[in-house]
């Protein structure tokens, strides 16, 4: 392929990435956003595989072989990995981003073929150091951020004494390997600063994670998918890959945007969640100890749980993490389907970071065919609630917790919530009384107007489903 044929097919795969990232922004247009990704990735593929650079059946043969493993393994992972494990799905796909950079890093440097010198040697250089670095610390976050939200390390944030000034003396010694390996006089030399840097990177990115709340891990997914963008745009530099260059910038740059808009539904600010203690047990914590809930839970059954939403006129259904380990999305919008055909008002209200990740809700709303009209935002049906007959909460618990609003010494004050309190019965679906993921306590719980629905959530919708059908 000539070099004008594989420029003009990047320039067609980057307006595809771009259609994609557009279509991806609406639940309505995601379907096609897809397409236009799947579709950007087989040109970008095909034409790579055809240019000149890759000429030779025996490059062509190893890089196919390549692609066969790494496929068979992304095929494998998406028919066998539950909705429920996607979140860590994404972080363990994030750490192989970051992986690849550190290697393809190493790789360029030890290229005995770039013949660079003088300031495009100092640049080449810079590439290198800068894509080790950010790979590196893609990689080892994204790990342990795959074992937080799998539940192999804890989600209590790890609060090390002095943790802001370990990182900045991770930093200084950082920027001064930087000096030492491009003032490096051959490539013997500049290895050891290299290999320096890449072990405190991997350090830095394992102690910035671990020191993340579990409140805060939508938005440590998003922050992991910016830094896996950046990553591969150091890699494009490194190649000298157009190409790679603006998708990594593409990813980079929306995963950034993501961060803070997932920062600002949670009222904290991105240096805040780096520096952890969201939902901890710390003075925060303890603080509010006084304040701590009372009251009594009243708890009721399935059949109950029936009879209110039979007859509830205005119906508002909060999904959450809880139902998505239950499985129980299909149940919800048979229920959701019921009550619409007797004249009901049936919606739903998504919070911003419910779930373990940005969307999570979403996509499993959209897996049962629920309609996308009446999945609402926070923002739009907030407002909505004094006037909601019945508030069904299916497995959440911080994304509706008042001590946010109510409580100012509460580790999650000034975080929007959904106000759920403000219907005229809410009902809270949940195993136990166990704190969310941030650790908290939830004083809607004891509410006058609230009612607890205690069980598996997929159980006690499947009772509830049967008891409005045998109703009708």
């Amino acid at each position: 392929m000539s070099q004008g044929l594989l420029t003009v097919s990047y320039i067609g795969a980057t307006i595809l990435f771009i259609l994609s990232l557009g279509g991806l922004s609406n639940p309505e247009t995601a379907r096609r956003g897809n397409l236009f990704g799947i579709i950007g990735m087989a040109v970008a593929v095909l034409a790579t595989l055809m240019s000149s650079r890759l000429a030779g059946a025996s490059n062509l043969a190893i890089i196919i072989t390549a692609m066969a493993i790494g496929g068979g393994v992304g095929v494998f992972a998406a028919i066998r990995v539950k909705m429920t494990q996607m979140p860590e799905l994404v972080a363990l796909m994030h750490s192989l981003v970051g992986m690849a950079a550190v290697l393809v890093g190493y790789a360029t440097y030890f290229d005995p073929g770039a013949g660079l010198t003088g300031a495009e040697k100092t640049i080449h250089e810079v590439e290198i150091y800068i894509g080790i670095l950010i790979g590196a610390v893609t990689f080892s976050g994204s790990v342990v951020a795959f074992g937080k939200l799998a539940g192999r390390v804890s989600g209590k944030p790890l609060t090390l004494p002095g943790r802001h000034q370990f990182n900045f003396g991770l930093l200084i010694v950082t920027v001064m390997l930087g000096k030492v390996f491009l003032n490096a006089h051959g490539v013997s030399e500049g290895l050891t600063p290299l290999i320096f840097m890449t072990l405190i990177a991997l350090v830095f990115g394992v102690h910035m994670v671990m020191a993340i709340g579990g409140a805060d891990m939508p938005v440590v997914v998003s922050m992991l998918n910016s830094y896996s963008g950046w990553a591969a745009a150091a890699t494009g530099f490194m190649l000298s890959n157009d190409l790679l260059i603006v998708v990594g910038a593409l990813v980079g740059s929306s995963g950034a945007i993501l961060s803070y808009i997932m920062c600002r539904a949670m009222n904290r600010k991105f240096l805040a969640v780096i520096g952890g203690g969201f939902g901890t047990d710390g003075a925060a914590a303890s603080s509010s100890a006084a304040a701590a809930p009372a009251g009594e839970v009243v708890a009721v059954s399935s059949l109950e749980t029936a009879e209110l939403l039979r007859e509830a006129k205005n119906v508002v259904i909060v999904p959450g993490y809880g139902m998505a380990v239950a499985q129980a999305q299909h149940t919800v919008f048979e229920i959701t389907q019921f009550l619409r055909s007797k004249g009901k008002n049936v919606r739903f209200a998504i919070h911003p970071v419910a779930g373990r990740m940005p969307g999570h809700m979403n996509v499993l709303l959209a897996e049962a065919k629920v309609p996308y009209d009446i999945v609402m935002e926070m923002d739009e049906i907030n407002e909505d609630f004094p006037s909601t007959d019945v508030a069904m909460v299916i497995g959440a618990n911080d994304i509706v917790n008042p001590s946010a609003m109510e409580d100012p010494n509460s580790p999650i004050a000034g975080m929007p919530v959904l106000e759920v309190w403000k219907a005229e019965t809410s009902i809270v679906m949940k195993r136990s009384m166990a704190s969310g993921y941030a650790g908290v306590d939830n004083p809607l719980f004891y509410k006058e107007n609230n009612r607890m629905l205690f069980g598996d959530a997929k159980k006690m919708l499947d009772e509830v489903l049967n008891h409005l059908r045998a109703a009708a």
